[in-house]
Formats: structure tokens, sequence, C-alpha cells
């Protein structure tokens, strides 16, 4: 028994974890409880010296000194700051009211206030539950399709973990030991050809099954002109001069800096985009607020109030996202920027008490100690692991898969959407990825790449049954049973729990197409990382200083 337990104590040891972990025993004590009693084993066997145990302390104080998992708390603040300022209210009213004279106008105005809330909040449970209490109930008073509301709703709202600055992004970073920036850099083109591959969908519904998703009827547009027209043009000239500005200014931003430095400045794609896109924000916001306050009576009723809802998170995105990318802050920092930006925001909007405010830092306390327990359960357990040599049974484990590197990414990715229907991203990126990193990266694999693709990947797990969160949030705030709109006054009938899950079954197999274009083109991910320089170490001279010293006569210390 001994011996047996002696050469197979890895694999008893990750049979027993997967035991609890889908038994639904607490995720951070499961993994704690058995890297320890399995420490203590092979202590006692002798595979594991005493010595080894004095480095476990260091490496638990080793997460609480780690900077980089302070983004989390500061973008989870920042998310729910904005989320009950009714940032997420104003943004549905009003993209609604633009795209709802088109069919299905309103879906692709939830998938874009979806993406701008990833892209601000970083909160699956937020946007889902906002939009589905704000949009469900006016999908459904004007006849949209019951699976395709739910649908639209649930997918739009899990774009919060692919879209930066997603909590996934920044715990897959850590985990693969690789930079948060370069893992936004790399999940940047993937998220938001994602957010166009659903827009996609919606139009394709429109044109195949308009009934599906019907335009707002004319009492239903509540933004018009005294003239009585509904001033989309206004929005549209001014979208364009907007527009048109941003990318001149663009192009001679690298002339401007060259000139005010005085040296040959060419910046890099994303430095131009990032800075044409803010002074973008910046002038439109800044004539609007003169067309208002000078009653010049340039811009339409529409048009004031998108540049109003619409500028302010924009805005503090480019602050945010802006500055990692450029390299000017960390994403710790960036997070602490976002966090200050979002209560200036909520502040300016007469929306921050002090109720909103401690419901805010309570909720953030929590979602940061659950992580970091999780966390410490799992350095525990992988520190044990790791110990009885578990990582070389894991490589051993796809030794003998066919196809290497693909190969490899196709069965992980199998796993992992097959866990995804039980277990918690955060529980599968603990456990799973320091185990698979090392075989991913012997393999050649580039762990941004990797990094992305498991991230898209654990985004499905908030859509399969039967515990998919976003099904669950939406569900906790869909009506059960009929009720009377208070608009039309008609009796709608209930959401069943079948047409959520139906609904998000199209938007899963997007994902799963996502994940395969990704595989395939890995250039999408890549591509916007910055080159590697090669450095070769045989060319390298260290030459010494003359031993006269560092005086005048000798060049050195005399």
């Amino acid at each position: 028994m001994i011996e047996f337990l002696d050469a197979n104590i890895a694999p008893i040891m990750f049979g027993v974890v997967v035991f609890f972990l889908l038994s639904g025993f607490p995720v951070a004590f499961s993994l704690a409880a058995c890297g320890l009693f399995f420490g203590f084993v092979g202590l006692e066997l002798g595979i594991i010296p005493a010595a080894l145990f004095q480095a476990l302390p260091l490496r638990v104080f080793g997460i609480m000194q780690n900077d980089t998992l302070l983004a989390i708390p500061f973008f989870t603040l920042m998310g729910l700051i904005l989320e009950r300022s009714g940032m997420a209210e104003d943004l549905l009213e009003t993209v609604g009211q633009v795209f709802g004279p088109l069919r299905g106008g309103l879906a692709l105005a939830v998938i874009f206030v979806g993406a701008l809330l990833a892209a601000t909040t970083g909160v699956v449970a937020a946007s889902v539950i906002s939009m589905g209490l704000i949009s469900l109930p006016i999908m459904l008073r004007y006849g949209y399709s019951r699976p395709v509301a739910c649908g639209v709703i649930t997918a739009s709202g899990t774009l919060a973990q692919a879209i930066p600055p997603s909590l996934v992004l920044i715990v897959m970073a850590d985990q693969l030991g690789r930079s948060v920036g370069d893992m936004y850099k790399g999940a940047f083109i993937p998220a938001f050809l994602l957010v166009a591959m659903y827009a996609l969908l919606v139009i394709g519904i429109a044109i195949f099954k308009p009934k599906l998703v019907p335009a707002l009827p004319p009492e239903a547009r509540t933004f018009k002109e005294p003239n009585g027209s509904s001033g989309m043009r206004s929005l549209a000239v001014f979208a364009i001069a907007i527009t048109v500005l941003s990318a001149v200014f663009g192009h001679y931003y690298g002339p401007i800096m060259s000139a005010l430095e005085g040296r040959e400045v060419t910046p890099a794609l994303d430095e131009t985009l990032v800075v044409a896109l803010t002074f973008g924000t910046v002038v439109a916001l800044v004539f609007a607020g003169i067309n208002r306050a000078l009653g010049l009576g340039l811009l339409s009723r529409i048009t004031e109030r998108v540049t109003f809802v619409l500028i302010p998170p924009l805005a503090l995105i480019f602050l945010v996202l802006g500055t990692i990318f450029l390299g000017v802050a960390t994403p710790t920092e960036g997070g602490a920027m976002g966090a200050v930006g979002a209560l200036i925001m909520a502040m300016g909007r007469r929306k921050l008490d002090f109720t909103t405010l401690r419901q805010a830092l309570e909720s953030t306390t929590k979602l940061s100690v659950f992580v970091l327990f999780i966390l410490i359960g799992s350095t525990i357990f992988s520190f044990i692991f790791t110990a009885v040599d578990g990582q070389i049974w894991v490589e051993h484990l796809f030794d003998k898969l066919p196809g290497g590197q693909l190969g490899f990414l196709l069965f992980v990715n199998t796993v992992i959407f097959f866990l995804g229907f039980f277990l918690d991203f955060f529980e599968i990126a603990f456990i799973l990825i320091p185990l698979l990193a090392p075989v991913a990266e012997k393999l050649g694999i580039d762990l941004i790449w990797f990094g992305v693709i498991i991230a898209i990947n654990l985004q499905t797990s908030f859509l399969t049954p039967p515990f998919g969160f976003a099904l669950f949030y939406l569900r906790s705030v869909a009506p059960v049973s009929a009720y009377i709109d208070r608009i039309t006054s008609q009796r709608i009938a209930g959401i069943k729990t079948v047409d959520i899950y139906r609904g998000s079954v199209v938007f899963v197999l997007i994902q799963v197409i996502m994940i395969g274009l990704v595989i395939a083109f890995p250039q999408l991910v890549t591509g916007g990382l910055d080159e590697k320089v090669e450095v070769d170490l045989e060319s390298i001279e260290i030459k010494a200083p003359p031993s006269g010293g560092w005086g005048e006569e000798g060049g050195g210390w005399k």
C-alpha cells in the first residue's frame, strides 16, 4: 500500500480534490485541506522533506504582497459605483432610442451597452441584472421573442469577462506569470470581434425572422424635436464630424509630438488610436456643453443626450485602458484611477451617498476576500502537488496526445468547456491553469495567446446550464408569472427557465466559434503585442573599467 501511494500520490491527490469540488464543499477549504493532508502524507512517506514546509508560509505571504491583485478590488469598486449611479439605465434608454426604430434595434442596443458596461464595470452580475431589469420588460412589451431577448441579455452581460478590464484576464495574467497589460492588449481584438458576431446574429434575425425582433413603434420614441423630427440627422452629422476630427488629429499626432520634443517620434498604433479617441471624446463633450450653455441650438435633443450619456463612460475607459496600453500606468494604478473616476462621475450625477458607497465597499470586500481565499487554497494545493512531482505526471498525461500544439489546445479547451458546466471560472483558473501553463510553455505555445483562449472559453461557463451564473442572474430578475404592463396595460406572459436556456445556446455556439478562430489565427491575439527583443547572449561583452579608477586621468575611482 505504501509503495502504491508513493508511486501514485499525484493522481490520487488530483482525484481527491476533484471529488471534493464536485461534492459542493467550499473550494478554498477543499484545496487547502487536500494540499495539507497530502503534504503530511508525503512527509511521512519521505517524498517531501520537512524543510520544504518552511517555504509554504512564504508562498502565502507572497500572495499578500502581489500588487497585481490589487487591480481586482479597484476595478470591482469602479464597476459597482457606476452600476449604482444609474449609468446603465441612462445608457440603455438612450442607445435604445437611437437603435429602436430599426428591427432588432433594442437587441443591438443591449449588445453595445453590454460591451460598454463590460469595459467600465467588468462585473457580470451588475451587467446582467441591470439589463434584465431595464431592457427585458421593454423587449417583452413590444413583442420580442423570449429566447432572443434572454439570450442577448445574458450573452452581453458575459462580455465583462472578455473585454478589458476583465477580472478573468487579471487572474489569468497572474497565474500565467505574464503582464496584465499584455493580456489586455491580446484580448482586445478577439473581444470586440465577439461583439461584432453577436451584432451580426441579431442583424441576421432581423433580416430573416423580423417578427422575432420588431422595431419600436412611433409612440415609444420619446426623443423628438419641436418640429416633430427625430433629430437623427443631427446625430449622424455630429458623429461623422467628430470621427473625422479624431482621425485627422491621430494622423498628425506623430508630427506634433516630434515638434514638441524636438526629435523624430513615431508613436505606436495603439498609442495613436487611444490619443485620437480621447481627443474626439473631449471635443464632443466641450462642444455639446458650449451649445447647451449658450443655447445655440446647433444639436438636436437626441444628439445632446447621446453626448452627455456616452462621453463620460467612454472618457473613463480611455483614462483607464489608455494609460495601461500606453505604459503610463500599471493595471493597479489604472484601476485606482478608474475607481476615483467612477466616484467623481457618481458625485457629478448626484447619485453618491453614504449608503451607496457602503454597499459598494461591502460587495467589493466580499469578492476580494473570496478571490484571495481561493488563491491561498490553490497556492497550498499547487505547492504540495509540485513537491510530489505532480507537474511531471500532468506532462505525461499530454505526451500521448496527437497533434502537438493543436491537439493540446483542443483537448484542454474541451475539458475546460465541460468543467464550466459545474465549476466557477475562478476555481478553474486557480486550479487548472498553474498545472497546464508549464505544459503549454514546453510545447512552445505563447502564454498570452493561451490565456486569451482560456478566458474566452471560461466566458461560456456563465451561459452553460445547470450552473451558468448569467442564467441565474437573469432568472432572479425576470418575471416568473404573467403581469400587466404599466405602459400598454396588456397582459404579458412570464419568462420560463427553458426560455433562458434556449436563448443561451446560440451564443454559446458563437463563443465556441470564436475560440476556434483564435486558435486558427493566433495573430488576432499576438498581433497587438509588442515584439519580443531577442538577446544574443554570446555577443554580450562586459568590459571592466581601467585599473586607475574613476578619476579624471584613469576614468574611475582614485
